[in-house]
């Protein structure tokens, strides 16, 4: 683990997994992006259809940003909803006053693709493989004022334990966690969302992933009331749109909660058993990055730009991982999908890197 200065490195901050999906990826059986499959839900596109007969008033966050209050135990003004948690980290980069700061990777690149669009100079604290790509609070520098982590972390699907996360909190620093993917951690263990006690805390949550809402934009802020309220004025108006506020009240009622916690077991489940097929290549080189609890799991292989390459001729899209700071040409991300469409995947790897081999 060591500290890298402020250089972008040649790192594509702006890819994302979408990217691998566009124009002739649509065809492609998608492990690259770390949506949900078969989302969003019947009973959720219904209720954010029923929304559409009050698309002629502005829209009125009140009832969704009182019900997201709610799920966490938390007074409203403590609540901020965003265009997803993308928009967030816009926010955050513009509104807050930044000496220094750290992000620790490799995680999402957007936090640090804002903060440096924003004029803001960015240190990188990098995990290492050999550690697992578990955190050492003591790596992060003592005078960064903002420090941004993921939990767990994307793409390295790495779970870590809220007690060394809120180490990182400090008097004057703000500590900014993405929780983008804590739902599908079967009882959310090591979420820090609903805490008052960590000073500094800012913790993000999207709807995006979960719920297959990608294309709507909904996520929220956690935060201190004056952290909250800096933020909000630095919102257009209106950012949320009704459809959207729609859809963060429904997620949060006690039936999407539970569907919720049954999707995190399931995919559990089918994780272990992509895990355990990745495991089978062992012989010609794979390592996963373990333990994975995120829904998606990092490798490392030889060749993973030509594997990846023959993946999408076989008819798969997956994440190249050399665009996340920390990693390199040799990794590759995959999303936990359903058995039989992991079965289908495994011989496709198989042949990807018999090809690769020639």
């Amino acid at each position: 683990m060591h500290t890298e200065p402020d250089t972008a490195s040649g790192h594509d901050l702006r890819h994302h997994g979408d990217a691998e999906v566009r124009d002739d990826g649509a065809r492609l059986t998608d492990l690259a992006v770390n949506v949900r499959a078969d989302t969003p839900p019947a009973w959720l596109r219904e209720r954010i259809a029923d929304s559409l007969t009050g698309l002629a008033a502005y829209p009125d966050g009140r009832v969704a940003r009182a019900a997201v209050a709610a799920r966490h135990g938390l007074p409203t003004d403590r609540v901020l909803l965003t265009a997803g948690a993308a928009e967030a980290f816009v926010l955050l980069a513009r509104a807050l006053k930044v000496r220094q700061a750290v992000v620790v990777h490799p995680q999402f690149t957007e936090p640090e693709a804002a903060l440096r669009d924003a004029g803001h100079s960015v240190d990188r604290v990098l995990l290492r493989e050999s550690d697992g790509f578990r955190l050492d609070p003591a790596a992060v520098p003592e005078d960064a004022d903002l420090v941004v982590i993921g939990n767990p972390t994307n793409p390295t699907s790495v779970l870590h334990p809220a007690a060394s996360i809120a180490r990182l909190a400090r008097p004057g620093r703000t500590l900014v966690v993405d929780e983008a993917f804590m739902d599908a951690v079967p009882g959310e263990r090591e979420a820090l969302a609903g805490r008052t006690d960590v000073p500094g805390l800012v913790v993000l949550r999207s709807l995006t992933k979960t719920w297959g809402l990608a294309g709507l934009r909904i996520g929220y802020v956690l935060a201190a009331p004056e952290t909250a309220a800096e933020l909000e004025r630095a919102q257009p108006l209106w950012p949320v749109s009704t459809p959207a506020l729609a859809a963060a009240e429904a997620c949060m009622s006690d039936r999407a909660l539970a569907e919720a916690s049954a999707a995190a077991g399931r995919i559990a489940a089918d994780r272990a058993h992509l895990v355990a097929g990745l495991k089978e290549f062992g012989p010609d080189g794979l390592v996963v990055a373990e333990p994975a609890e995120g829904p998606f799991v990092l490798v490392r292989l030889p060749r993973a730009a030509a594997v990846r390459r023959h993946l999408r001729n076989l008819g798969f899209a997956v994440r190249r991982g050399d665009t996340f700071p920390g990693l390199d040409e040799e990794w590759l991300r995959l999303a936990v999908r359903d058995r039989t469409t992991v079965n289908t995947f495994l011989q496709a790897l198989d042949r990807a890197m018999t090809l690769a081999d020639r």
